[in-house]
């Protein structure tokens, strides 16, 4: 039976970290929602991710700005699937200039999506991860506890992340829900307009964050890291 399959849906997991994320949960055999802006990006990743495994990806068309295309997701994944056992909250945006620069328009969009887009994204699945006692997890960054210059948008959000995590960690475990938060450092994506290339190899890799979202829901029962900061191993030249 297909509800005997679990699922996880994944925010902005057209590309970067969460379509590296979608990867591996599919060869462990978990069925993914990713979710985009465009219906055209997440259907594209779908069927890339379906190479993998045949049935095992869908696309949805959401923005983590609003609760009721979060709540439109969520409906989309339970009523194909059963259920919904994982969420994995990682749409985001990066706007960096240095606060005289800084527009109001770049510090909403940032505040919007990297912060208030979690928490609609979180009041939109709870119930459903309630059900099947599941897993909330959060890309943050190391940002949300190391701040630097240009990046007062950037820093507001992760760090409000982070104790917006622990705090909603809290409220929920005793209902058997988990939530964890995931604090990369480099990682090799289109993140802020980049484009990965050969002189990333030195950075965290999609799929490495994909691993420790293995791994977590792979812990046993009784054992929750809560945060989990993670950097390359060895710093760019």
């Amino acid at each position: 039976m297909a509800e005997s399959i679990k699922t996880a849906l994944i925010t902005g997991g057209s590309k970067g970290i969460g379509y590296g994320v979608a990867a591996v949960l599919i060869k462990e055999g978990i069925r993914v929602a990713v979710t985009s802006r465009s219906q055209k990006s997440a259907d594209e990743a779908a069927a890339e991710l379906n190479k993998i495994r045949e049935g095992f990806a869908i696309g949805i068309e959401s923005d983590v700005r609003s609760l009721e295309s979060q709540q439109n997701a969520v409906k989309v994944l339970v009523d194909k699937w059963g259920q919904l056992n994982y969420v994995i909250a990682n749409a985001g945006v990066g706007h960096f200039a240095p606060i005289y620069d800084l527009t109001p328009e770049q510090w909403q969009e940032t505040i919007d999506i990297n912060l208030t887009g979690v928490f609609y994204s979180a009041k939109a699945s709870l119930d459903a991860l309630k059900e099947t006692k599941g897993y909330f997890i959060n890309i943050s960054s190391l940002a949300g506890t190391n701040f630097f210059p240009n990046g007062t948008a950037y820093n507001a959000s992760k760090f409000g992340l982070v104790g917006f995590s622990q705090a909603m960690m809290m409220d929920v475990r005793n209902d058997g829900i988990k939530v964890s938060t995931i604090m990369p450092g480099s990682v090799a994506t289109e993140f802020a307009n980049h484009q990965p290339s050969e002189k990333d190899a030195w950075k965290i890799q999609p799929e490495d964050i994909g691993q420790i979202v293995s791994d977590l829901i792979k812990m046993p029962a009784r054992t929750l890291p809560s945060k989990v900061e993670v950097r390359p191993s060895v710093p760019g030249k």
